[in-house]
């Protein structure tokens, strides 16, 4: 869970994860596989409420649609966010539900077939929820149990699942919705290390059929595979600061039956840094770039976000 236990309780803990802000800035313009998510899977106290706002900027060779008849494409692109989750148990699990809202504005320049255009979007992306549950090593504990507890190994699992609600035009090249069904079963393990956070997550993106793509015609997209892996420090509860990386590939796209030679196979780096704000409130700042890009990966993320978690009291 993207929150400290520690300024919920009052006692010293491990510092909260960042699953929240990188969420905040995949909307539907970028391939979802490009997250990067340190601490996803660190347990919080059943009873946790957080509200998070936010606002990230891309900038380069974005994948807009691998599959477009675009060349040398650069994209500005601003991702505001609104996001709410909630943490609960499940048969003795710890467990969390995230809703998030993305809304994204920008612009994208390049060749479409051979001839120089530019294009500004603006509206809402498609929105995701994400349920995830701690299968070991995170049990579901009051705020006075979690407080006293020492940070153990976990293991995770959780589904995202991304609704086709965002904006989206048959007939326009670059839409800021996907128009199609999207999912991902992931499996997350955090390991402390003293003062460290090792992290390592793997995954795969299913994809549903666009039945109205741009002409009329049918889009199809294999799966995207995922691995991340995160090695963040806490210098003191909730002032922490992460190295992220990721690896993903797939994702070939097959267009009224012809297939494409838009495979992926990228990688990115990052970091993200938490900076507490009083007792329930703080700050990330996050970067992120890309280290090998084949399709669409070359260009850099930079955001900030604001959150804030209280407790229900029973």
């Amino acid at each position: 869970m993207p929150v400290d236990g520690q300024a919920l309780t009052g006692r010293r803990r491990r510092g909260p994860t960042g699953l929240l802000f990188t969420l905040l800035i995949c909307a539907s313009f970028e391939s979802p596989a490009q997250e990067l998510e340190p601490r996803a899977y660190s347990p919080s106290p059943i009873g946790t409420n957080f509200l998070l706002a936010g606002y990230a900027r891309s900038s380069g060779d974005v994948v807009v649609d691998a599959s477009l008849p675009f060349s040398d494409i650069d994209a500005q692109l601003n991702f505001g966010t609104l996001a709410y989750g909630h943490t609960f148990g499940v048969l003795g699990r710890s467990a969390n539900v995230l809703v998030v809202a993305p809304y994204v504005w920008g612009e994208v320049s390049g060749n479409v077939n051979e001839e120089a255009a530019s294009i500004t979007r603006s509206g809402p992306g498609d929105p995701r929820l994400r349920l995830s549950v701690n299968l070991l090593g995170g049990p579901a504990l009051p705020p006075a149990e979690f407080a006293v507890r020492k940070p153990a190994t976990t293991l995770g699992a959780s589904l995202t699942v991304v609704p086709p609600l965002g904006e989206y035009y048959p007939e326009k090249l670059i839409n800021l919705g996907a128009n199609r069904w999207a999912f991902k079963p992931e499996l997350g393990l955090s390991v402390p290390v003293g003062r460290w956070s090792l992290d390592a997550y793997a995954g795969v993106w299913l994809f549903g059929d666009n039945d109205e793509f741009f002409g009329g015609v049918r889009r199809e997209q294999d799966p995207i595979g995922a691995l991340q892996f995160h090695a963040s420090y806490t210098f003191r509860p909730r002032l922490w600061v992460a190295f992220d990386s990721t690896w993903y590939a797939g994702g070939r796209s097959t267009v009224n039956g012809v297939e494409k030679s838009d495979r992926q196979e990228n990688t990115r780096i990052g970091l993200t840094l938490s900076l507490p704000i009083g007792n329930r409130q703080s700050v990330k700042l996050t970067w992120s770039d890309g280290a090998t890009t084949r399709v669409g990966g070359d260009f850099s993320t930079f955001g900030v976000a604001w959150q804030y978690a209280w407790l229900r009291r029973t």
